[in-house]
Parts: C-alpha cells; sequence; structure tokens
C-alpha cells in the first residue's frame, strides 16, 4: 500500500493538526497573562500569512514571531486591552445600580469597552503586519475601528460568538480549545489583510 504525501485527505488532516497545534501553544504562551499580547500577535502573524495563498510554515514560525513581537505587543496591549478589561468589569457596578443613569453608564462602559477590544485586536493585527513603532500602532489601532465599521464588526464578532457558544453550550468549549482561536484568527486573517491593504500608503 502506498500513501500518497499531495493527496488532499492527508494535506486536510496536516492542516487540521497544524491548527490543533497552533491553538494550544496559544493558549500555553496566554496563561502568564502578561504575554496574551506576543501570544496574540504570533497567532495573527502566521495566520496572515498562512491566509496569502498558505505561505509560510505556521508552527516554524510561531515563536520567531513570538519572540520578536514580545516588546511591542505587551506595550500596546497594556494601553488597549488594560483599559477594555476595566471599562468592562466597570458596567457590572453601574448596572448593578437600579437607576437610569447606572443603566446608562452601563451601556457606556460596554461599548468602550468593545471599541477598545477591537482597538486591541487591530493593535495586535499591525504589530504582526507592520514594523511601525508603537505610538503610531496605537494611533491606528484607535482609529480603525471607527473608520471600518463592518469589518470591525467582522473582527468583533468572531470572539464574541466563540464566548457566546461556550456560555450557551458547554460541550462547545472543547472545539475552542481544540481550534477555536487558531481558526478565528485565520478567519480574522482575511479581514485584517482588507483592512490593511485599504490604508496601507
Amino acid at each position: 500500500m502506498r500513501i500518497d504525501p499531495e493527496s488532499r485527505a492527508l494535506s486536510g488532516l496536516t492542516t487540521f493538526l497544524t491548527f490543533v497545534a497552533l491553538n494550544l501553544m496559544y493558549l500555553v504562551l496566554c496563561l502568564p497573562v502578561i504575554t496574551i499580547g506576543a501570544a496574540t500577535s504570533a497567532l495573527y502573524e502566521v495566520t496572515i500569512r498562512y491566509s496569502d495563498d498558505e505561505s509560510g510554515h505556521p508552527l516554524k514560525d510561531w515563536f520567531p514571531a513570538f519572540r520578536a513581537n514580545f516588546g511591542r505587543a505587551t506595550l500596546v496591549m497594556l494601553c488597549l486591552l488594560f483599559p477594555a478589561v476595566l471599562l468592562g468589569y466597570s458596567s457590572v457596578f453601574w448596572f448593578a445600580m437600579p437607576s437610569i443613569l447606572g443603566g446608562v453608564a452601563g451601556i457606556v462602559a460596554v461599548l468602550g469597552a468593545l471599541y477598545l477590544f477591537a482597538a486591541f485586536l487591530y493593535g495586535m493585527a499591525q504589530v504582526a503586519y507592520f514594523r511601525a513603532p508603537v505610538r503610531q500602532t496605537l494611533k491606528n489601532s484607535l482609529l480603525l475601528p471607527a473608520a471600518e465599521p463592518v469589518r470591525t464588526l467582522g473582527v468583533l464578532l468572531i470572539p464574541v460568538t466563540l464566548v457566546a457558544f461556550t456560555i450557551l453550550f458547554p460541550p462547545f468549549g472543547f472545539i475552542v480549545l481544540t481550534v477555536g482561536f487558531s481558526v478565528g484568527a485565520y478567519a480574522t486573517a482575511f479581514l485584517f489583510r482588507s483592512v490593511f491593504g485599504r490604508h496601507q500608503a
């Protein structure tokens, strides 16, 4: 019996296992919390490359991307993700207040958290795609969600859907832990390439 290494079935299995490995590496490297930025930018870097006619080697390129992006990704994360988390927590406080003012403040906090989370995702993709200074990356990250509302909705919809399905259907968490983040990043990579292509000078 001969196995054709170029067969579609074997190629599909190899791709699936690659995304499983990427997902597991991403989750492990997110555990220290401070490395979430670098892990996310590395995941975006290898999936953006792979989305461009399957160029690059996702597993081989992962750790070099993680090391190269660590400093800038961490700074961008602290500037964007940390405030987003604070706003998210503050919304819980405001919604707990039995008043119209509390409800309005809670809605504003949620919208602010979502906007900053979208800016964080754009920031991680920029760290992966460009070699711009942190200041310029932050500026672009804060402007892009407003400049690209439709694509930003798509960028946000993927992680929000993963979380919502996991909450509503706990067994779905197995899929998230297996390929959820890596496949989600791959799907988002097409949106990022479209956005950057429109705004790249």
